[in-house]
């Protein structure tokens, strides 16, 4: 899927890779401007509403397009438009916050981003007018002083040993399936399927923004997400297949494995090795894991729930197990910081997820691939709605995590 979850991030060069660039921890925006009013502000955080409508013609109205430098939180709600269902904040080609499935009347959605001084542009694709330049102005306040901002610093530092030892996994996993691919074991490779997910699941708001050296940020053909996890329902007729659900279609719906799921199959593990080697770059701000997390949870309730993630072997509570998990360890990173400036926030979300995981137990199957119960039929039919109630009961309090941590 494309984007939706990065920090800000350079260009960066690889030898014979050249240069890729790395977009950013939250999503896709596009959008025509109203300079209306100042942000509002409180505890040094401006707010700047995007919102979404079509009244004869799809429009992308923000509300304010000049900020002074710091934490800016960025509201989204989609009135009524079909045409536009993401939203980016880009500068030079990087995406530095975006929101995806942006369907007309469901809640609003947020994330925030620290910006300093310069322009950028609110992208918002198939808008009457895409792009809103945005103008930050000053130079953001350092608050390195601070012991709660040393802290979540040296969470972030934690949460990227994390990242990448999620992706080194991932590659031998990846590995693995290629390698029972190419013998022919069907009974085996599915089992790899199911074990490899889970790795790019919990990390999945991290490594969605690396586009190939040649191509634009919301260019699908470069976009390493896209060719990894592209799904039935978000298929790029111009790129074509691609990555782990084109392989999940050939073992679980065909039923076989043929040359064109060998061939898939080591596309796959190339392009997981180059975001392997991409990934250990990443330079993250605490806004930055706040985001991801809360964009982990988007995709829980967006394509986890509804079964469209793993459509043909039908292991979606794995990723959505996987997705839970990954948002609980960039909280995990942030909360002795968090500790510090809101100890009743920090409760709050920590119980909410002893509650999530909980409920997931329920779920669990030691004979299931990846470890839990297919989510097809009547449990599906059942279930769905109470599990969606739990994970928006830790969305509530985890969508506040970005403001307090970056204005520590």
């Amino acid at each position: 899927m494309p984007l939706g979850k990065s920090t800000v991030r350079p260009l960066l060069a690889l030898g014979a890779l050249g240069t890729v660039t790395a977009l950013a921890l939250t999503g896709c925006a596009s959008g025509s401007s109203t300079a209306s009013s100042d942000p509002s502000s409180s505890h040094g955080v401006s707010r700047v509403t995007v919102t979404l409508t079509n009244d004869g013609s799809d429009a992308c109205t923000v509300s304010t397009t000049k900020v002074p430098a710091g934490p800016v939180t960025f509201t989204v709600k989609n009135e009524s438009s079909t045409a536009i269902t993401e939203i980016e904040l880009l500068q030079d080609q990087r995406i530095l916050g975006e929101k995806e499935n942006l369907a007309p009347g469901l809640d609003p959605v947020h994330f925030t981003a620290t910006l300093s001084g310069g322009t950028y542009q609110v992208y918002c694709p198939g808008a009457s007018e895409e792009l809103t330049d945005f103008t930050v102005t000053g130079k953001v306040r350092n608050t390195a002083d601070s012991s709660a901002a040393t802290l979540l610093a040296e969470g972030t530092e934690g949460y990227a040993t994390y990242v990448d030892g999620q992706v080194t996994d991932m590659v031998a996993a990846v590995e693995q399936l290629q390698a029972d691919v190419d013998k022919g074991d069907l009974a085996a490779a599915k089992t790899d399927y199911a074990n490899a997910r889970p790795f790019y699941e919990h990390i999945e708001s991290d490594v969605d923004g690396f586009v190939k050296k040649g191509y634009k940020a919301t260019d699908n053909a470069g976009n390493l997400d896209y060719l990894i996890d592209m799904r039935a329902s978000n298929l790029d007729e111009s790129v074509g297949w691609s990555g782990f659900h084109a392989v999940e279609k050939d073992l679980f719906e065909g039923g076989k494995i043929t040359a064109s799921t060998k061939k898939t199959a080591a596309a796959l593990t190339n392009n997981v090795h180059l975001l392997a080697k991409l990934v250990p770059t990443l330079d993250y701000k605490p806004e930055d894991l706040a985001n991801g997390a809360a964009g982990l949870l988007e995709e829980v309730q967006s394509n986890k729930i509804t079964g469209e993630e793993e459509a043909y072997s039908h292991i979606d509570l794995v990723d959505l197990a996987a997705n839970v998990e990954g948002a609980r360890q960039a909280f995990a990173f942030l909360k002795p910081g968090l500790a510090k400036t809101d100890p009743a926030l920090t409760k709050q979300i920590a119980a909410q997820f002893d509650a999530t995981n909980s409920l997931m137990d329920d779920y669990r199957d030691a004979d299931g691939l990846g470890g839990f119960k297919p989510w097809t039929g009547d449990l599906k039919r059942e279930d769905a709605n109470a599990i969606s109630q739990q994970v928006q009961a830790l969305q509530d309090p985890l969508s506040r995590l970005a403001e307090k941590v970056a204005t520590a």
